[in-house]
């Protein structure tokens, strides 16, 4: 028995509670992957070799391992914060510098990028003006506080039951939008032009005898001129005796309102009535389906996280765009990351490079917006290793008393 066995158990056992301590200081903090302390023994080099009666010398701590398994996940309410379920890393870039985290507590900066509490700033792959996710390397994110432009009015579709028992409304009646008496039902639907100002285009159904009808239409009140010139229908709708189109095709009309906005003028679009919604039976006048591509320009009004990384905006317009897609990183090993400290870790050439995906592909794990993963530390577990470690550290110690106490005996040999 030697001095040497003792001192390399009492380092390591104090290593190892050291190592235990700083999980239990980090039991709260989110993303913390609980590490442990792993032991080798130690031999003394020979240059005879190995042999049987060979003792070995002690123990030396071989490696601190972070334990990358997956913590549990706990709901915030914060759409910002972001809990990976399963593999991957988030990437982070501060000062040109990139690292890796699986803290997900995110804010925004006055610029609008996504950092986390040290200002690293979050990357992912960015959006073009239309929303549409490119292929370009991660960059960092920024929520755009832009507004959505408009976009005009092109195509319109209404979806109608007619009225198979309305009065036919008598031959040489002149339609007029302010005679009720000159059409049996009408129906109204907003459009826009291309400054993304709203117009209200009104439809009217006249019968003029069984299974047939003429439609009229008013853009902002004025009458639209028909294809047979002012005062005309726009178009019409025939019905066979089963009370749909005929032929069974989807009918088209054109509108081509006047506009005094500024915008273009006129404001032209198509209004199609579908073959398979556009009916003529026996009940009261309804609209089924009532659609247009147009919309005013939108502010941001939120936005929200998909478990594909995918950040869309919501805006005032009812409209939804992407405006970046998260990145995640992973790695052959782990294990291998040097940890710096504030819950990022930089890559090594033991954990290899790292692959980079979108949520969801290949082996990366899925998002969960509004949620965090909480540190893997086990509390109890912990409590159990420190008592454990406090009784090693207390045994080795008692190999040196033991020690002392041979080398006082020898000494007293005269």
């Amino acid at each position: 028995m030697g001095f040497e066995q003792a001192l390399s158990g009492l380092t390591a056992a104090s290593q190892n509670l050291d190592t235990i301590g700083n999980n239990i200081a980090n039991a709260s903090t989110i993303g913390f992957k609980e590490v442990r302390a792993e032991f080798a023994d130690v031999y003394a080099a020979s240059l005879g070799g190995a042999t049987s009666t060979q003792i070995g010398i002690g123990t030396a701590v071989a490696a601190i391992a972070p334990q990358f398994t997956q913590g549990n996940i706990t709901t915030t309410g914060n759409p910002l914060d972001i809990a990976i379920n399963g593999s991957g890393f988030f990437r982070e870039v501060s000062n040109g510098i990139t690292s890796y985290s699986r803290n997900g507590q995110f804010s925004l900066n006055s610029s609008g990028q996504i950092v986390n509490p040290q200002g690293a700033q979050l990357t992912g792959y960015p959006a073009d003006a239309s929303g549409n996710i490119t292929s370009a390397p991660p960059v960092p994110l920024t929520l755009s506080q832009a507004p959505v432009p408009p976009q005009v009015t092109s195509t319109s579709s209404l979806s109608l039951n007619l009225d198979s028992g309305a009065t036919p409304i008598p031959a040489g009646t002149t339609f007029s939008p302010s005679n009720a008496a000159s059409y049996n039902s009408s129906t109204s639907m907003t459009v826009y032009d291309t400054q993304g100002n709203a117009h209200t285009a009104t439809y009217y159904f006249v019968n003029n005898s069984a299974n047939n009808w003429s439609v009229y239409a008013t853009g902002d009140g004025t009458q639209v001129a028909g294809t047979g010139g002012a005062g005309t229908p726009i178009g019409t709708l025939s019905f066979n005796t089963s009370g749909t189109l005929n032929p069974a095709t989807d009918v088209s009309m054109s509108m081509s309102m006047p506009v005094t906005t500024g915008a273009a003028n006129p404001l032209t679009f198509s209004t199609t009535f579908p073959a398979a919604s556009t009916s003529q039976y026996g009940v009261p006048f309804s609209v089924s389906a009532n659609t247009q591509n147009g919309y005013a320009t939108g502010q941001l009004a939120g936005f929200s996280i998909g478990k594909d990384g995918v950040i869309s905006g919501r805006y005032t317009n009812g409209q939804t765009r992407a405006q970046g897609q998260i990145a995640l990183a992973n790695f052959t090993n782990p294990q291998g990351l040097i940890a710096q400290g504030g819950n990022a870790f930089a890559e090594s050439a033991a954990s290899g490079q790292p692959v980079i995906g979108a949520p969801t592909s290949g082996s990366m794990g899925t998002l969960q917006s509004g949620a965090l993963e909480s540190s893997t530390v086990d509390l109890t577990t912990e409590l159990v290793n420190m008592i454990t470690a406090q009784r090693v550290y207390q045994a080795n110690a008692e190999t040196v008393k033991t020690q002392d106490q041979v080398q006082q005996t020898l000494m007293n040999l005269r």
